[in-house]
């Protein structure tokens, strides 16, 4: 099967495809009915590391935002309904006022299950800068979960992954984010909390013998591992269809080796988990999640707003160059508030995105064959840009 469609797919959503939400006047839903909930923040397009699924620029946009604009763009998405800020980049550890932000979003926080606010603050790194000393000021700051990547498990793996001259720079890597583990352990991230988790982008013939490894390197070290379908984002990577192993796959081949149980995926999560048989369901490493955006699009339930580090807000990981909404009149000195605000429900209200499903339609209409020639895939902004 050329993406893996199987039907052990239908596991991993507990969730429906497009489910019917009522939205009060304060928290607008788009036009498939999908709620505003989620705010991912990109603070730099910058990366020390040039993975090939994702390739960076190496450099800024120009006109990045300040951190009372940032402040402002928090502010207004959480007052739309977004309880959850993910920061991204690039690499979100390069930014310099990394920990101020997190500590100057505090009062943002929902005091009250039943009110408004931010119920978690997130972030994704690599882990290379993550040292001691730097998990404790985040956590101190304010931070509440902290994902760290890694592709491989050898040094040869993870050069190849990370786009490092060599093994050596694959080895000193490998280190840095096993160190990073379990400073972010030691600053009071628990992965039984699931405060502290692993991504792993699995791509076949890339570094899916790697899958295996990638699952005891994190049973053994008490984090869920989450592992992600080798996605069609931005337009240097070089993806196929035939490149993509998808989550049904992945599931079989670990299962495999140690049995797993569904627990499903969570309404408006990225994310199916799955529970390892032979742990306590209580203890870290108990649990896998697999990202299916390729073989089992969660479109139907998408709640995520990206901003870019130079204030583009987009609503789809797939969006196309140009598409997105610049924000920077809205943050203007002098710029009301209140406008802020409205120009982002506005563009909530005008979204329509569901590309993941609209790709996998294609693909199962019999695309590649002599009669249905594969079709184009449109040009996408890129990830670094988007923040992921």
């Amino acid at each position: 099967m050329l993406l893996g469609w199987s039907s052990s797919v239908a596991a991993m959503a507990s969730a429906t495809n497009h489910p019917k939400t009522v939205a009060s006047s304060s928290r607008p839903n788009d036009l498939l009915g999908r709620p505003l909930g989620v705010l991912r923040l990109s603070l730099t397009a910058r990366c020390n590391l040039a993975c090939p699924y994702c390739l960076p620029d190496g450099k800024e946009p120009p006109g990045l935002l300040t951190l009372e604009q940032r402040l402002r763009v928090i502010g207004a998405t959480v007052s739309l309904g977004a309880r959850s800020l993910r920061l991204t980049g690039g690499e979100p550890l390069l930014h310099g006022g990394l920990e101020e932000l997190i500590a100057a979003v505090q009062p943002l926080r929902a005091t009250h299950p039943e009110r408004p606010g931010l119920r978690e603050i997130a972030l994704t790194s690599n882990g290379l800068l993550l040292t001691a000393e730097r998990a404790q000021r985040l956590r101190a700051a304010g931070l509440d979960r902290i994902t760290l990547s890694l592709d491989g498990t050898t040094a040869v793996s993870v050069a190849r992954m990370a786009g490092l001259a060599n093994a050596a720079a694959g080895e000193r890597a490998l280190a840095a984010v096993l160190a990073a583990i379990e400073h972010a352990r030691a600053a009071g991230f628990d992965p039984g909390r699931g405060a502290l988790k692993l991504n792993a982008v699995i791509q076949r013939s890339a570094n899916d013998d790697q899958l295996l490894p990638l699952a005891a390197l994190a049973r053994g070290r008490g984090v869920e591992l989450r592992l992600i379908e080798f996605m069609d984002v931005g337009n240097r990577n070089g993806w196929r269809p035939e490149a993509v192993l998808s989550a049904a796959e992945m599931l079989e081949r670990i299962g495999e080796r140690w049995p797993l149980e569904p627990l499903g995926r969570a309404r408006h999560g990225t994310a199916s988990r799955w529970r390892y048989r032979d742990r306590d369901p209580e203890s870290g490493g108990a649990h896998l999640a697999v990202v299916a955006s390729v073989s089992a699009p969660f479109c139907g339930d998408c709640n995520r707003l990206r901003v870019t580090a130079d204030g583009i807000a987009y609503t789809c990981l797939f969006a196309t160059p140009g598409s997105g909404l610049d924000l920077r009149p809205w943050l203007a000195p002098g710029t009301p508030p209140q406008a802020l605000r409205q120009a982002l429900a506005d563009l909530w209200h005008q979204r329509t995105d569901r590309w993941s499903e609209e790709r996998m339609a294609t693909w199962e209409r019999g695309a590649g064959d002599e009669d249905h020639p594969a079709p184009a895939i449109p040009a996408h902004a890129e990830m670094a840009y988007l923040g992921g």
